[in-house]
């Protein structure tokens, strides 16, 4: 049985965008976040190795801690928050509903 959540995309303009996630494919954050068409260019595919899904937890339940990889990329952004992190390392889970994030585009 599928169990859809819902993620909120704030875009530059402060407004939030629904967005249904579901939760038994495996995806990952960006790659839902790219199969609902924002801007991600996600470059190395999901590896950790580019930091072009970059994003900023606004309101966000406990989530892993990052992984020396996800850490070490994030480091060399220029626009680097606290609540960075990189979209492709946080897995879709029911624990996700009512995430809001804003897209961290830096192409």
């Amino acid at each position: 049985m599928q169990e859809d959540i819902t993620v909120y995309v704030e875009n530059a303009d402060g407004e939030r965008v629904a967005v249904p996630v579901p939760t038994d494919m495996g995806l990952s954050l960006m790659e839902a976040l790219k199969a609902n068409e924002f801007d991600i260019l996600a470059t190395c595919g999901g590896m950790a190795l580019c930091a072009t899904c970059h994003v900023e937890l606004l309101e966000a339940p406990e989530l892993p801690e990052p992984s020396d990889d996800e850490l070490y990329m994030l480091e060399n952004l220029p626009n680097l928050r606290d609540t960075s992190r990189l979209s492709c390392q946080i897995k879709v889970t029911p624990e996700l509903d009512g995430l809001v994030l804003r897209v961290m585009s830096d192409h």
